[in-house]
């Protein structure tokens, strides 16, 4: 599902993001309030609380800028792939909506108690998960009581990272979802991320995962071709790739007989 992780350390941002990725999410970053607002379609004018030394107006571009990875990092080499012919990550066009926020409190241009509030005032059903290194009670009070859902303190361990987001982006469905998704057949374990068909593993990339869970959640429902790209794939995903049908083409081959995911012309799929 779609996590949008707003961050002034490039360092740290692109490690999150790229574990995040592994751990089956589509993931966008940004390194301030100003652009995490403008993703989110929020921006409405200039910040309401500027950090010491931080301008005010345009500046920088908005959109996930790739950051280098530390040498022995476990999470890979970078966060951001460069698509061929290209010398720079190309900036998402926004805005999105996220399922879930991983939001640096001390951000910078606009901070993060400012975005939080402004994202709890539009009415978005995006859970907020915020970051700090001021952990103490008072401060994780003051968090929560702005609007964030969840609050985790800087250093903190990623696999309980990962299980808050998935936590919150369970909550953030109506009705909330349990972890356990059964139907035809199929058995999904969101937590454990398996999937099962009549006990036999599929054995599914994250992205296979994801489409799977999304059309799992639909109870029968259709969901077209561009709910799946914007659900499934960050914003650099291009959606004249054909992306989603090859990977529908998998899916739906490790499934296997008889077929479980149905074309609808015009519409979309159906499990």
């Amino acid at each position: 599902m779609r996590v949008l992780v707003a961050e002034d350390e490039r360092d740290l941002a692109a490690l999150v993001a790229t574990g995040l990725r592994r751990a089956g999410f589509a993931v966008d970053t940004v390194h301030d309030g100003e652009g995490a607002l403008e993703l989110m379609g929020l921006y409405g004018g200039p910040a309401e609380h500027v950090g010491p030394g931080e301008p005010v107006g345009p500046g920088e571009p908005v959109g996930p800028r790739a950051a280098p990875v530390p040498a022995g990092s476990p999470f890979g080499s970078s966060a951001h792939s460069e698509p061929r012919g290209s010398s720079a990550v190309p900036e998402p066009l926004g805005p999105f909506v996220y399922d879930v926020l991983v939001l640096d409190r001390d951000l910078p241009r606009v901070h993060g108690d400012d975005v939080a509030r402004r994202l709890v005032a539009a009415g978005s059903r995006t859970r907020i998960l915020m970051l700090t290194a001021a952990t103490a009670v008072d401060d994780r009070v003051e968090g929560l009581d702005l609007g964030a859902d969840d609050y985790l303190g800087k250093p903190f361990e990623f696999p309980e990272l990962v299980s808050r987001v998935r936590a919150l982006r369970r909550r953030s469905a109506r009705p909330a979802l349990p972890p356990l998704l059964e139907r035809y057949g199929l058995a999904m374990d969101t937590v454990r991320r398996t999937a099962r068909r009549d006990g036999r593993d599929l054995d599914l990339s994250p992205k296979e995962f994801t489409v799977l869970q999304i059309l799992l959640e639909a109870d029968g429902a259709a969901v077209s071709a561009e709910e799946l790209l914007e659900r499934a794939w960050d914003a650099h995903a291009d959606p004249f790739t054909g992306a989603v049908r090859v990977c529908m083409s998998k899916l739906r081959a490790k499934i296997g007989e008889p077929g479980l995911i149905r074309t609808v012309q015009g519409v979309g799929y159906v499990l």
